[in-house]
């Protein structure tokens, strides 16, 4: 995800993720420090007109065009501020989910589904407050309380002094009770994705705790996480509400010693705590105004500390998730793509999960089926030929080139995949079918008999589907798959127990597009259990010795 930067002497993780986007976050903080620092001109004018009045006198024409003038400038430079902070914001978000999914697609076995929707959409949306307000609050914090300590001491010593021993209490306490948000932020991050996991795959299996009877069990299990969750939140919130009481205390308390002093000293009641003359009414005004920008800006990043918290425990997620991953195993081909792959398939001395696969010769065009128990590694043979996996030992060749990273890319340039699983994206029929290729829509429909599918769906070709094909039955969704891997004649159909599951119609109907697609010329090689699809094949390979 990047390299660890600097951030307030510590190595900060979050920062890391939202590198690229820093030059702009950078630019809108010293618009902000600006922006703040404005206030002391600002609160110059008020004091100055307030002063006047106190003195029976009307205020000038141009103070009062000053004043809105500055007040306006202020306003304007927040607004600028603050949209760039939010657009870099966004990008660093659309960049990191980018990435993230984009990791998980490359994934041999990626994780599951709700896990990864839950950090990529829920998880991950927790940096947006802190790329958008944290460095900004941080800038200000740095800046303005200085500015405002030297200007308070320029004017009483009094003044400076009070705000030297409130101030500092804040950073402390806030420090303290940082420490413990981010524990906490963590621990909550951590059940919200499992849990995210957990709901995505009973959600999957709710036919299956139907006809079992577990509704009862699964619910039970669900209201205690959800409740572990719930009381996580919870002491999330409790700290966060502690750090605002406490904060919110310093600062009224310096607030409050700023106004007695003042007030006393303009009353004539103290007569110390300034450098020469006494304190006048306008320094009285001006001291009393600054004074609460003095805390503001670490009141705003005390209230950002949580979300640097909430940010450093995704961070932490997200390094977690990385080192999962560098341990697993990377689909292979992940490059540009380019012209595809085609020509006669050898595999020689192939093993993969302790499972030798016999040698295999394999000419363009010709069809074969892989029979075997369930377990054998039928389907495993299948990624193999498709370049979705690699083997542990052994090599797969495609015209004579070796099947690696390098060429798994232009190989499955020219493949047409069909899964045992139905899975469509969030996209219209159209697009499912396509998946960014050039092809013959309608041309696929017919050889996989899938026409009047079509016909009857209200939007056709721009019908959405959900992801296992809400609105159409197992056995369409299943030949709309098929549909899918004929698109653009493709030269080599690989297809994973095609007609598993399916009424005799349908299968009947599967197979016959899968014959038909090999005799205008395409390859095929199906992995089943199917003793009338295996007896149509030409060639039976029977795999599954074990090693």
């Amino acid at each position: 995800m990047g390299a660890k930067v600097r951030a307030g002497g510590r190595t900060s993780a979050a920062l890391a993720l939202i590198g690229p986007e820093l030059p702009a976050l950078r630019r809108a903080a010293w618009l902000s420090v600006l922006a703040g620092l404005l206030w002391l001109g600002l609160a110059a004018l008020i004091a100055a007109a307030l002063a006047g009045l106190i003195a029976g006198r009307a205020p000038d024409f141009w103070l009062v065009v000053a004043v809105l003038a500055v007040a306006g400038l202020r306003a304007g430079l927040f607004q600028i501020a603050d949209g760039l902070a939010q657009r870099a914001a966004l990008a660093a978000l659309g960049r990191l989910r980018a990435a993230r999914l984009m990791r998980e697609s490359l994934r041999a076995a990626p994780m599951a589904a709700g896990e990864v929707a839950s950090f990529a959409g829920d998880q991950l949306e927790l940096l947006r407050p802190f790329a958008a307000r944290y460095f900004s609050a941080r800038a200000r914090a740095v800046v303005q309380p200085l500015v405002i300590l030297a200007v308070s001491f320029w004017i009483s010593w009094a003044a400076g002094l009070i705000l030297l021993i409130t101030g500092p209490l804040i950073p402390v306490f806030m420090a303290l009770i940082g420490q413990a948000a981010e524990r906490a932020s963590r621990a909550q991050l951590a059940r919200m994705g499992s849990l995210g996991g957990e709901l995505a795959e009973r959600i999957a299996a709710l036919p299956d705790l139907r006809l079992l009877g577990a509704r009862g069990a699964v619910i039970a299990d669900f209201e205690a996480a959800a409740g572990d969750l719930r009381a996580r939140t919870m002491r999330v919130l409790g700290i966060a509400f502690l750090s605002s009481t406490v904060l919110e205390l310093f600062a009224a308390i310096g607030v409050a010693m700023m106004a007695i002093f003042c007030g006393f000293s303009l009353l004539g009641q103290i007569g110390f705590g300034v450098w020469g003359a006494a304190l006048t009414p306008a320094q009285g005004v001006f001291l009393l105004l600054i004074a609460p920008e003095f805390f503001q800006p670490l009141r705003d990043l005390a209230a950002d500390w949580h979300d640097r918290a909430a940010a450093e425990a995704v961070a932490a997620e997200a390094a977690a998730r990385d080192d999962a991953e560098g341990a697993g195993e990377v689909m292979a081909g992940a490059g540009a793509r380019a012209l595809p792959l085609a020509g006669a398939i050898a595999c020689d001395g192939v093993t993969r999960h302790g499972i030798r696969y016999p040698d295999l010769r394999f000419a363009p065009g010709e069809a074969l089926a892989l029979v075997g128990p369930s377990g054998a590694g039928k389907t495993t043979l299948l990624r193999l030929l498709a370049g979705l996996e690699m083997p542990d030992r052994g090599e797969i060749r495609v015209g004579g080139a070796l099947l690696g990273p390098d060429l798994a890319d232009r190989w499955r340039a020219g493949l047409g995949w069909m899964p045992q699983s139905v899975h469509f994206l969030d996209a219209t029929l159209r697009d499912n079918l396509a998946m960014g290729r050039a092809g013959d829509a309608g041309l696929a429909l017919r050889l996989a008999a899938a026409e009047e599918i079509v016909a009857a769906l209200p939007g056709g070709l721009g019908q959405r589907l959900g992801e296992t094909g809400a609105g159409v039955s197992g056995g369409e969704a299943r030949r709309l798959t098929l549909a899918r891997a004929l698109y653009g004649a493709p030269g080599l159909i690989l297809a994973d127990e095609p007609t598993a599951d399916l009424d005799a119609e349908t299968a009947a109907l599967v197979r016959a597009g899968l014959l038909a697609a090999h005799r205008a010329g395409a390859g095929l090689i199906v992995a089943t259990h199917d003793p009338e699809l295996a007896a149509l094949m030409p060639r039976v390979i029977r795999i599954g010795a074990a090693i």
